[in-house]
């Protein structure tokens, strides 16, 4: 009779040893450590505008403005985020420990794409271009979380016990 975790495989690690030193190492990273806390503050500043222009009418230029103003950063951040995985896991895009993140920052971009589609191209109404970025404001929370909780389990295996260790 097997005892219980017998054949059970542990976990991938977030980052070998080797990819955790290109991380450390690379400026990227900076980068999207002071990108990623600028998009989230746009991000809130902007959700107001959205909900106070859909609940008053006012402020149409600012809310717009604002949503072109997340979409640009949001532009930027996949940018130098997918430069940072090329660095650091030797693929621009869908590395093996980013890979779901990949996948919904790439229906964030779509959804950011499509209001901004809207705006210049006008197809679509005011009220509806609004809703479009609430549900894309949506998609990026989900997104957002993914990444802290990569972030909080990058944090606690650079600070787990080496294997065979005590605490």
């Amino acid at each position: 009779m097997q005892h219980a975790g017998a054949g059970e495989r542990k976990p991938r690690p977030l980052y070998t040893p080797e990819e955790r030193r290109r991380r450390d190492e690379t400026p990227w990273t900076l980068v999207q450590g002071i990108l990623a806390p600028l998009q989230f503050v746009v991000f809130i500043i902007s959700a107001w505008l959205v909900v106070r222009y859909l609940m008053t009418g006012e402020g149409l230029w600012l809310a717009h403005a604002s949503i072109v103003l997340k979409t640009l950063i949001l532009y930027t951040i996949m940018v130098t985020g997918a430069i940072w995985e090329k660095v650091v896991f030797g693929h621009y895009l869908f590395a093996k420990a980013f890979f779901w993140e990949d996948v919904v920052s790439m229906l964030v971009i779509a959804l950011h794409t499509a209001y901004m589609v809207s705006l210049f191209w006008n197809f679509l109404s005011t009220e509806q271009q609004m809703y479009l970025a609430l549900v894309a404001y949506a998609v990026y929370v989900v997104n957002a979380a993914q990444f802290l909780i990569k972030l909080r389990a990058a944090r606690l295996q650079g600070t787990a016990p080496a294997e065979g260790s005590s605490k």
